[in-house]
């Protein structure tokens, strides 16, 4: 398993190119990396008006479940 290094300053198509599963979450929040893919995540869930720390958590969690 490699170590989910998912931050507030990694952007939405970082954590999409390095954590393919992460685009559930993104998509179920409707975050797409077209518009907003190069923008931070702490920028992402502040737009969107999401819980940073629960934004991070669920992206983390899904990547962990990669195989």
């Amino acid at each position: 398993m490699q170590t989910t290094t998912i931050t507030p300053e990694t952007t939405v198509n970082e954590a999409a190119a390095q954590f393919p599963a992460t685009l559930r979450v993104f998509g179920a929040r409707g975050i797409d990396s077209c518009c907003g893919g190069a923008k931070p995540l702490a920028e992402v869930a502040e737009r969107h008006g999401l819980d940073l720390d629960e934004l991070l958590a669920e992206l983390r969690d899904a990547a962990e479940t990669e195989e």
